[in-house]
């Protein structure tokens, strides 16, 4: 009687398996993948979004199809080249047939196999919509100028900048608005996220200079966690980029932005100075840069230039700015203390 090896299912003869059995006995305790035959999941009723692993995101289609087949189909451990492909059957507005085919290789026999699953969508709301429609907010931006009122023009200036932020970035489920409107003398907001209020804050202060006081109030607590809303009153200075100021009995360019304050450059010479806040309280605005003018140049000499005067069209004679250059064919001028001053090419609004 012979002693080899046999399958020890059935009692074949070799080839056999690592675990020694016939590839018959091994196609029938095998299997080489599994799915459920009904998938659910969940979508936001009012966003649209998708729960997914505990998150909420905006997914849909076959990308959304590949990330539940993912979820949920097992495969055999032992299993090598395992190929995966789908189509998505729709069959209503929460329900599809996703027809998923299956192929691999299972010690060195090659195994294939097919799973009709119904994938079905429940509403819910998610938690950012629960928030937005309950009016939570973590965080509240005001909007004000140093000892005056913001404009119409600089609110929708200063508004716009968050409108950008959120557009440049990857989406935030958390970075929404609450709530937002005038106020005396300004704008206010309620946002989401404490996190998204700062970010704005640092870009504001960036692009228009001026400060940002921070609060924080304790407005309860959760599972022993206090529970704080934070309050970011911005100041925007009451005068921007290319401004020129009365500034300690001379006049000043307004040229850029630091923290602690502006950097402010002569207009009659080559001085350049940083200042803090408090300091240019005691200034004034005398011509700001939407009130300028760029102008041609009619005639010149090595000190004056004439020009059309913009409001007259008379021809009227302005010095020349200490960096002129003998070439140019415009300058940008003022009306500063009942005359026309030319204003050094540095005071054109170019923020660093």
């Amino acid at each position: 009687m012979s002693s080899g090896a046999f399958c020890i299912v059935c009692g074949a003869p070799p080839p056999l398996t690592s675990d020694r059995m016939c590839e018959t006995c091994l196609r029938a305790r095998v299997k080489l993948s599994t799915m459920p035959e009904r998938i659910q999941q969940d979508r936001c009723s009012k966003c649209g979004f998708f729960e997914v692993r505990g998150r909420w995101t905006e997914i849909e289609g076959d990308s959304l199809a590949d990330l539940r087949i993912r979820e949920n189909l097992m495969v055999e451990d032992r299993s090598k080249q395992v190929s995966v492909s789908f189509a998505v059957e729709p069959i209503d507005e929460r329900t599809s047939r996703l027809h998923v085919d299956v192929g691999g290789v299972v010690e060195s026999h090659e195994f294939s196999d097919s799973h009709s699953v119904l994938l079905q969508t429940s509403n819910a709301v998610c938690p950012t919509c629960t928030r937005k429609a309950g009016s939570y907010f973590e965080a509240v931006m005001q909007l004000r100028s140093a000892g005056r009122r913001l404009e119409e023009e600089e609110l929708e200036s200063l508004r716009s900048t968050l409108d950008e932020m959120l557009s440049a970035m990857e989406p935030d489920p958390m970075f929404f608005i609450s709530e937002e409107g005038k106020v005396t003398g300004g704008w206010d907001l309620k946002l989401g996220s404490k996190a998204m209020a700062r970010r704005w804050a640092r870009d504001l202060v960036r692009k228009f200079g001026g400060t940002v006081k921070e609060t924080s109030t304790v407005i309860g607590a959760n599972d022993g966690i206090e529970v704080s809303r934070l309050t970011l009153s911005y100041r925007k200075p009451a005068y921007g980029i290319g401004d020129v100021l009365n500034f300690r009995g001379s006049l000043w360019l307004v040229e850029s932005w630091q923290k602690e304050g502006p950097i402010l450059r002569k207009m009659n010479r080559f001085e350049r100075s940083g200042f803090s806040w408090r300091d240019m309280e005691a200034s004034s605005v005398v011509c700001s840069y939407p009130e300028q003018h760029v102008v041609s140049i009619l005639n010149r000499d090595s000190s004056a230039a004439e020009v059309m005067d913009p409001t007259d069209f008379k021809v009227v004679a302005v010095a020349l700015p200490y960096d002129d250059d003998g070439n140019s064919d415009e300058l940008r001028i003022g009306f500063i203390e009942d005359e026309w001053l030319a204003i050094p090419v540095a005071g054109r609004g170019e923020s660093n």
